[in-house]
């Protein structure tokens, strides 16, 4: 991603999506397509700003929703094929996914049972599918692990009925986050061992997502090589949907030095948010990099920086800067497109971020300012 001039940024708080380097990452995903024999699509739960749908959908085939929202939105502003998949479903969920979707997949038996009728009723077709879970753990976080132990993520193959499969044309499995095509391999063994013998009965098989495609040292050929293999054992056809590898490395947020106080040390109060603007700072956590910024005591002046909520705890980090921060400075905090953005609050009535982008020009282009209405419309 290109340095951004905090100073051109047209508003603060406001996320900043380099067109540029987001078609850099769509064309390799392009890429993986083309070399695999299968198709890509973008996850929705972690990206999902409509306003660069137009170059999304030049490169992939489509996206994966998990609700009627998210697939009306794939539908309306991108085409291509839409997928859902989610824990579970109200009969007027499917009611709806039906007349926007192309894949459905049903997280358990019982589902697909109750809500076969409504399918077998859609016009144009819907292909279904199940979820399973192989129990095989690659995720190092809990929170994150789709395989956890007593996860709700899937049929185990204690509990996998093949009586019941008559009308499904599809497996989908999610076991991973932020990983890479090793443990994709590892992955698909245990699959096929689990459940190998129902492989030759599908028509189309979805790997999920946490496939770190486009983060620096993945093995792109291994995971290429993986998903030619496994199509051609099976004759199937081969999805994946990242959601991060679309947008990793695309995205900053530019926000503003509103004051700044002491209390053991300087403390930086800023006009955005930890838990309202970026949440998985605190949920998972992790500590996002700042421009000009590094860990606490390398440079000479050190600053906790505190979001601008009520939230005793609202604090994004402390962080060292060669320079004393000042009221008004803008700091970039980056690779902030992501899932910060789809999980943003209007927890205290803070307004989101605006959302701007940067295209190849260098120009920045404003694309959505969020106002009162967006925080009144979500309560009545």
């Amino acid at each position: 991603m290109r340095a951004i001039d905090a100073a051109e940024v047209p508003d603060s708080p406001c996320w900043v999506i380099d067109m540029e380097a987001l078609e850099a990452n769509l064309a390799l995903l392009a890429s993986v397509q083309e070399r695999g024999g299968c198709k890509i699509l973008l996850a929705l739960k972690g990206f999902a700003a409509w306003g660069t749908f137009g170059l999304v959908g030049r490169y992939l085939a489509g996206a994966a929703a998990s609700t009627p929202h998210e697939a009306r939105l794939a539908r309306e502003e991108m085409g291509g094929e839409v997928h859902a998949c989610a824990p579970a479903y109200k009969e007027e969920d499917v009611a709806a996914l039906v007349t926007l979707c192309d894949h459905i997949v049903f997280n358990s038996f019982e589902q697909w049972r109750r809500f076969r009728p409504i399918v077998a009723d859609a016009s144009p077709r819907v292909s279904c599918g199940l979820r399973i879970n192989p129990e095989h753990r690659e995720v190092g976080v809990a929170l994150y692990d789709p395989c956890a132990p007593g996860s709700r993520l899937g049929v185990t193959r204690a509990e996998f009925r093949p009586e019941l499969l008559d009308g499904l044309e599809g497996l989908h499995f999610h076991t991973l986050c932020q990983l890479g095509s090793d443990a994709l391999e590892r992955t698909l063994a245990a699959v096929e061992t689990q459940f190998g013998a129902y492989l030759a009965r599908m028509r189309w098989i979805n790997l999920g997502g946490g496939h770190h495609i486009t983060a620096a040292g993945y093995d792109v050929e291994r995971l290429v090589a993986l998903v030619r293999a496994l199509a051609r054992r099976y004759a199937l056809e081969v999805y994946l949907e990242p959601g991060e590898a679309v947008a990793v490395g695309t995205g900053a947020l530019v926000a503003t030095v509103l004051d700044v106080i002491r209390n053991e040390g300087p403390i930086a109060i800023l006009d955005t948010s930890a838990t309202a603007h970026m949440p998985d700072v605190l949920e998972m956590p992790y500590r996002p990099d700042v421009v000009g910024g590094a860990a606490p005591g390398v440079r000479r002046f050190t600053y906790r920086l505190g979001g601008v909520t009520c939230l005793a705890g609202d604090v994004i980090g402390t962080y060292s800067f060669d320079h004393e921060l000042r009221v008004g400075e803008r700091l970039t905090f980056l690779d902030m497109a992501h899932y910060t953005m789809v999980k943003t609050t209007n927890f205290n009535g803070v307004r989101l971020p605006s959302i701007a982008l940067r295209h190849r020009d260098g120009r920045y282009e404003l694309v959505k300012r969020f106002g009162y209405e967006s925080y009144r419309d979500r309560l009545g």
